[in-house]
């Protein structure tokens, strides 16, 4: 069976840096030498999302080289997500939560739950407790996947094996839109994604979605979580930083700094191709100095 695609989603809330420049880039590398297509899908269902900075994010990616067959907009999309939240509630797979963060924050654990995982406070709730919770509470319910496992294993071709957090991890926020979990698992399964290719920060998250991946029937992808790009303190890269977005550093320049962070020669993404094996890709974060 041929290879589907590879893709590459950023949420346009503000202008990309030389960081997720690099990912990018790594993602259509991945995708092109395995013989796929590669596709872009703008990852816009949170407020702060910004159309025409959605606009720079393409054309800064195209004047990089890239090239992509086929975007889509994730606000487009709103039957998609619904569709498979009623299929998960008519199997008795979602239930409501009230919990604000702070809740969850002072929440009681279970000695055998793991840092950040939710505690299950709205999980079994029976009739008048989840009215009267409704009647206290102010804001609509969040909708939660009911799971069946605290944590799941999935392999990543940079990572090996990672076994992270799989609590009952909310698939609709409380105004109506899908979460980012259950988002980025349909939208996948529907583009034909079948390799993810994204920032290791995101690693994390992959065995929850994976996790709803195999609930719902839908082939697993591969993954790699690339290094991230941070600056000299360590931290994430940012604006304070000095000049980190293509219009500060320009096109040459920045290409021929992601080019030299991955060890490669080459001036342009086609010529960097030719370079590419994804073993020997850096392990470690790239730290980035703008001089």
């Amino acid at each position: 069976m041929a290879p589907g695609a590879g893709r590459f989603a950023p949420s346009p809330s503000a202008d990309l840096h030389i960081g997720n420049l690099r990912t990018a880039v790594l993602a259509w590398l991945f995708a092109r030498s395995s013989g796929r297509r590669f596709l872009m899908r703008v990852d816009d269902l949170d407020d702060r999302t910004d159309a025409d900075i959605a606009r720079r994010q393409l054309d800064d990616l195209a004047a990089i080289g890239l090239t992509w067959d086929g975007a889509e907009w994730q606000s487009e999309n709103p039957q998609r997500y619904d569709a498979v939240v009623d299929e998960l509630a008519s199997r008795d797979l979602l239930y409501e939560c009230y919990c604000s963060r702070k809740d969850i924050a002072q929440a009681p654990r279970a000695p055998h739950a793991p840092q950040g995982a939710y505690p299950g406070t709205c999980r079994d709730l029976t009739d008048a407790e989840r009215e009267t919770r409704r009647a206290e509470t102010s804001r609509p319910p969040a909708m939660r996947l009911r799971t069946d496992a605290i944590v799941h294993t999935v392999h990543d071709l940079l990572h090996g094996d990672y076994t992270g957090t799989v609590d009952d991890f909310v698939v609709r926020r409380g105004d109506g839109v899908a979460a980012y979990n259950l988002a980025v698992v349909v939208d996948d399964a529907a583009q034909g994604v079948d390799q993810v290719v994204r920032g290791d920060d995101l690693l994390p998250s992959s065995p929850r979605q994976a996790y709803l991946t195999r609930m719902l029937g839908y082939p697993e992808p591969t993954y790699a979580h690339v290094a991230l790009v941070l600056n000299e303190d360590g931290a994430r890269l940012a604006k304070r930083d000095g000049a980190v977005t293509l219009a500060e550093i320009g096109v040459e320049r920045a290409l021929g700094q992601i080019a030299s962070s991955l060890g490669y020669t080459a001036m342009t993404v086609e010529q960097m191709l030719t370079e590419f094996t994804a073993s020997d890709l850096p392990r470690h974060p790239w730290i980035y100095r703008p001089d």
